[in-house]
């Protein structure tokens, strides 16, 4: 039976290739990956967290990347098959099929969003998970896709996106949405906060 620390070994060995993927997508296209390593548990956990697993319709995710923010939906009890990910790099896109069969993978631009799930999402979505690197973009790239998200979501239901920054990645006294955050978790690499947008 293997040692404990064995076993530490192997799981950090596991968890590699997804860092050496992200450093070398990063190092591909930095504005576009924005993250120099994947979310880290502590910070997917607490994405994942804001998403009722009660809830009916789909749960999309924007730029989930090697799927850290997906695996902790998934442990918190949403169903694979109601999930839609959207994600712009092809070899992501491969290593989320691979992972999440059961799942709807679309690929492309997630800044294109109601154009991208035209056909895709049939009913309103029960939350919307981004891990889009927004405060790279425009501030008028921002409100577009808070506007396009509004229009997926159900009544409610959340946009949850998390920043490095130490501001709100979109605007907190934008009309019709109420906005909170979470505390800052030091657990990640750059620490990070997450932030929460619902229609009023």
């Amino acid at each position: 039976m293997p040692s404990h620390s064995a076993v530490r070994v192997e799981k950090k060995s596991l968890r590699l290739p997804d860092e050496m993927r992200f450093i070398r997508t990063w190092f591909e296209n930095p504005v576009s990956t924005g993250a120099v390593m994947p979310s880290s548990k502590a910070l997917a956990r607490t994405m994942a967290s804001y998403v009722d697993p009660q809830s009916t319709g789909p749960v999309i995710e924007l730029g989930p990347g090697t799927g850290p923010v997906t695996e902790a939906l998934v442990q918190r009890g949403i169903d694979p098959k109601r999930l839609i990910l959207v994600e712009f790099d092809p070899d992501f896109c491969r290593l989320l099929r691979t992972r999440y069969p059961a799942a709807t993978v679309v690929q492309g631009d997630a800044y294109r969003l109601r154009r991208l799930l035209a056909d895709t999402v049939r009913e309103p979505a029960a939350a919307m998970v981004s891990g889009l690197p927004l405060v790279t973009k425009p501030l008028r790239t921002r409100l577009r896709l808070i506007s396009d998200a509004m229009g997926l979501l159900a009544p409610g239901a959340p946009f949850i996106q998390f920043t490095y920054a130490p501001v709100a990645p979109i605007p907190k006294g934008l009309s019709g949405i109420k906005a909170e955050s979470s505390e800052t978790i030091w657990l990640n690499l750059p620490p990070a906060r997450v932030w929460v947008y619902r229609g009023k």
